[in-house]
């Protein structure tokens, strides 16, 4: 066994990076993510140079393996006082970022391997949604399913968010998703063999304006009929909760200890992991190109590595969805929006809850490392395919946060990300059949929660897809609601 050390931030070894190899994670990110190398305070300096050299020696892709690298801005360790003292021009929408593309993947990391020729579901999407699909699939006798991913596991949504679990929503069909997902999340570890780190401290809201209070109030009543114990609290209450928290301009607050926070990157590989075990192909750095149609059914999926005849084909991609719909000649009505996020040089733990200013979309909570992790949405974003970083989303979020939690102004931002919210007019998902496709399903337009309704949502889809029978949630959701104007809006969306 050696203990040489690769990255000393994080005490990464030659060992621990060889070992992720052998679990089939080749290329640079993926690895970084599987051992946390270049996520310590370094950011990668000191470390990625010595794990591209392993790569390159013992890599099943050789040199091609140590791409892609993503660069995580700041440049350097900075406060976030000095961050929160950027002016900001709230009247301009934000512009560029760092790295400018993520979209593309280097040709050289494609694998070599065939493509079945045919597979009974091919579920374009490798993020949790379309795995965890794939997953209670075979819990059904179902495993003749490729599964296709653009990317490396975790290079889209599902592996750049906050891991926010919570069951405070404003609808009753996703108050039930949540509850069912969290149970769900619970036996993880047992069902898949893998530890996502649930941390039920709990979802602080607080609200700032009277309307947005009312609209709290009425959506813990709801909260309260489905058997969810959240209850409206006082600014007073709120800081016994959280202490530090100054509460400035907070009129109403909101708590439910049964939410949560885990660790996205296990609950990705939790899912993957199992469906390999289970037969299922899961086919990384692969790009659908198109469909062979024929008589209002998807006969194959066409990629850069061949076609794929099929019986069902599942969409399932968030973000990217509307751009693969379109290969099929079908308009989606979802949106691409960038949606940054954060984080600090680990803290001792003092943040219970995850703590979010429904108002503004500021949230943020602390890592089992002891980082603070936090974002903020803006009302100035753009739709597009975005994940850039920007100074201006790291001055806005400072200024918010410090504006509740003053006493972090010393603590240094290591790196920050941005990843897509896949928006729909309603906030809701689209789900079940395409009209003149019958073959073709939905499963997108999560907004910024797909993540954490996926555990129900995959099991009620798997039951919907292997037993033929009818699912109100398939015909509440379904994209004919769009053109009938049959829309139920959610309104309890942050980040």
């Amino acid at each position: 066994m050696s203990k040489s050390i690769v990255c000393s931030c994080e005490d990464v070894t030659v060992d621990d990076v060889r070992h992720a190899l052998s679990r089939g994670y080749s290329d640079i990110e993926s690895v970084k993510r599987y051992t946390g190398f270049g996520t310590g305070i370094c950011q990668g300096k000191s470390c990625q140079s010595a794990v591209a050299a392993l790569l390159a020696k013992e890599g099943p892709l050789k040199s091609p393996g140590i791409l892609p690298f993503t660069p995580r801005p700041p440049l350097y360790p900075t406060e976030m006082s000095l961050f929160a003292s950027v002016p900001v021009d709230e009247s301009q929408p934000p512009v560029g970022g760092v790295p400018q593309e993520l979209g593309t993947f280097p040709t050289a990391l494609r694998p070599t391997t065939e493509l079945p020729q045919k597979a009974k579901v091919v579920i374009i999407g490798g993020g949790v949604m379309g795995l965890a699909l794939a997953y209670n699939l075979s819990l059904r006798g179902e495993t003749d399913v490729v599964v296709l991913e653009r990317g490396y596991l975790c290079a889209g949504a599902s592996g750049r968010n906050g891991g926010g679990v919570r069951m405070q929503w404003g609808t009753a069909s996703n108050i039930e998703l949540a509850k069912r997902s969290i149970d769900l999340m619970k036996q993880f570890a047992r069902d898949l063999g893998i530890n996502v780190w649930l941390r039920q401290g709990g979802y602080l809201f607080l609200t700032r304006t009277e309307a947005v209070a009312k609209r709290l109030e009425r959506n813990v009543a709801l909260h309260n009929k489905h058997g969810v114990p959240t209850r409206i609290i006082t600014p007073g209450a709120a800081r016994e909760i959280v202490p530090g928290l100054t509460l400035k301009g907070i009129v109403s607050a909101s708590y439910n200890p049964e939410d949560g926070v885990i660790f996205p990157w296990a609950f990705l590989w939790g899912y993957a992991q199992r469906c390999l075990k289970k037969g299922i192909r899961v086919e990384t750095f692969t790009n659908v190109t198109g469909f062979d149609i024929s008589d209002g059914q998807v006969r194959k999926v066409k990629t850069d590595r061949g076609d794929i005849a099929c019986e069902q084909v599942v969409l399932a991609a968030g973000a990217w969805s509307p751009e693969i719909a379109q290969l099929a000649g079908v308009k989606l009505p979802n949106e691409p929006h960038r949606h940054e996020i954060l984080s600090t040089e680990p803290l001792k733990p003092f943040l219970g809850p995850l703590v979010s200013v429904l108002d503004s979309g500021l949230y943020f909570s602390q890592s089992m490392r002891g980082e603070i992790v936090g974002g903020m949405g803006d009302p100035k974003e753009p739709a597009g395919l975005n994940m850039g970083s920007t100074l201006r989303f790291v001055a806005r979020f400072s200024q918010a946060l410090l504006e509740q939690l003053p006493q972090v102004g010393h603590v240094k931002v290591l790196r920050q990300w941005a990843g897509c919210y896949d928006v729909t007019p309603d906030n809701n998902p689209v789900l079940g059949r395409t009209p003149g496709l019958d073959n073709l399903l939905q499963m997108s337009g999560f907004v910024g929660h797909g993540f954490m309704m996926a555990p129900a949502v995959a099991e009620r889809m798997a039951a919907w897809m292997t037993k033929d029978e009818g699912d109100e949630l398939f015909q509440r959701f379904n994209l004919r609601r769009f053109t009938s104007g049959r829309l139920e809006r959610e309104d309890m969306i942050i980040g």
